[in-house]
């Protein structure tokens, strides 16, 4: 029913996909399995896209600079996440403006747990897939994470149950909540895309913003923002807040390995999770006490979650270890794009020999990173990219002293580098607190090279 409540928004109307990568093509084929002979726009701001493959008569293709011109002219604008209307210079009237996300969320909210945040919602999300696909094996896992949501729409039923890694580019223009919404952490990023930290921080809370009476969320109250958005917006619907902080009514909190869910002050139940390798740091509690909150709210039980925690692995380029080489530890932490994420890794492993921090810069505060770099004891640092740059006049300015400098922008030389200066049982750090596209097409690219380098120099090493 819901399925044909969405065709039946999109019929008859004159459309155009913005953009047309993952999402745009999994729109536009979602579209012509349904409405074969619709006319569509596509458009996109690459001139050399290639579409000589398809051969569809009732397209329409605008390529290069002025392919967002006009767009008053369409029912419906599907905006790509990536799409960025910044650099627009007439209004376009918001009722036009739609997308995956926010046609999913319409029709199919009270089906979904929505998870955002500016670290954590991939590895969060993936657990929640993880413990409640035991628990329900009609669950999907969409979003962010890779599977865009138009994908799945034939395969939903009543009964099925969907996690949504939503980002804040996703969020940014949706009209309606998710019916279970958790929202992580906000720090500074993406700020080249929203222009302000204002309105990054207003993007992430439209995960909770249009909840009804009924609804659920889940939130970080120990996060320097998200408490102060939830009151300010008035946000009064059923809640968790988790953190390590003590709270009135119902909450969650960590304290040492334990995961506590309170009210007020009696214990209602408790994990231990003192032999719990699989999430190190203490960031990544702070996932699992989100992801436990909501899935005790789907009535997942205190067993099938102990059960479900003990087999979740992880995520690639997420503080994942790489391997043991010629004695030294290497780990990949290429999701870490801002400087928290960074000091997150580095206390998870507790002693880091050889840190690797740089890539694209976006302008944000680096200041948190250089205190913590201060007071830490890394022997050798790497800087890459405009970012590293910056970062390392940081450190030169607060006259912080590294035993060993490389300034690089080749993976090799860095891991050269690593084999040569960190000591047997040492730690490599691959945690860049910066956006990878001045040399890659994103995080997975640089996590992968790094590997591949590692592998080179260790080579090299044995010949």
């Amino acid at each position: 029913m819901s399925l044909q409540l969405l065709l039946e928004k999109i019929k008859d109307k004159k459309i155009i996909i913005l953009g047309f990568g993952k999402e745009g093509v999994s729109t536009y084929n979602f579209i012509r399995r349904h409405f074969p002979k619709m006319n569509i726009t596509v458009a996109d701001r690459n001139e050399e896209l290639y579409t000589d493959d398809i051969n569809d008569k009732h397209i329409k293709f605008i390529k290069g600079q002025k392919y967002d011109r006009n767009l008053n002219n369409y029912d419906l604008i599907f905006k790509s996440p990536g799409i960025n209307f910044n650099h627009i210079d007439y209004y376009i009237e918001s009722e036009r403006i739609t997308s995956q996300t926010d046609l999913f969320l319409e029709f199919f909210g009270e089906q979904t747990i929505g998870i955002t945040g500016t670290k954590g919602k991939s590895t969060t999300s993936s657990l929640i897939y993880h413990i409640m696909s035991d628990v329900n094996k009609d669950t999907f896992l969409v979003g962010n994470i890779g599977t865009p949501f138009f994908d799945i729409l034939e395969k939903i039923s009543s009964k099925s149950l969907i996690i949504a890694e939503l980002s804040a580019h996703q969020l940014e223009f949706v009209n309606t909540s998710p019916k279970y919404a958790v929202l992580l952490n906000i720090y500074q990023e993406h700020l080249d895309h929203f222009n302000s930290f204002n309105n990054y921080q207003i993007a992430k809370l439209n995960i909770a913003k249009y909840q009804k009476n009924g609804d659920f969320l889940v939130y970080n109250g120990d996060d320097l923002h998200i408490p102060m958005l939830v009151k300010g917006y008035r946000i009064d619907n059923d809640k968790c807040v988790f953190g390590t902080k003590v709270h009135t009514g119902y909450h969650v909190r960590c304290s040492s390995h334990l995961v506590k869910f309170m009210n007020d002050g009696e214990i209602i139940d408790e994990y231990d999770l003192v032999d719990y390798k699989n999430l190190p740091g203490t960031h990544n509690y702070f996932n699992i006490m989100a992801a436990i909150a909501i899935c005790k709210k789907l009535c997942a039980t205190h067993e099938q979650i102990m059960k479900s925690l003990l087999t979740f692995k992880g995520l690639s380029h997420r503080i994942e270890f790489v391997g043991k080489y010629n004695g030294i530890e290497f780990y990949n932490d290429s999701i870490s794009t801002i400087p928290e994420a960074t000091i997150a890794a580095c206390r998870a492993l507790r002693e880091v020999d050889t840190l690797i921090i740089g890539g694209f810069d976006r302008g944000i505060d680096y200041i948190p990173l250089i205190n913590f770099l201060k007071n830490n004891n890394i022997h050798n640092i790497i800087f890459t990219g405009p970012a590293g740059k910056r970062v390392f006049q940081l450190c030169c300015d607060n006259k912080i002293v590294f035993e060993n400098v490389l300034e690089t922008d080749d993976f090799e030389k860095m891991t050269d580098f690593a084999f040569e200066k960190t000591p047997n049982g040492g730690i490599v750090l691959l945690s860049p607190a910066a956006a990878s596209y001045n040399q890659f097409k994103n995080f997975e690219e640089r996590g992968d090279y790094f590997k591949e380098s590692i592998i080179k120099s260790y080579k090299k090493i044995k010949k």
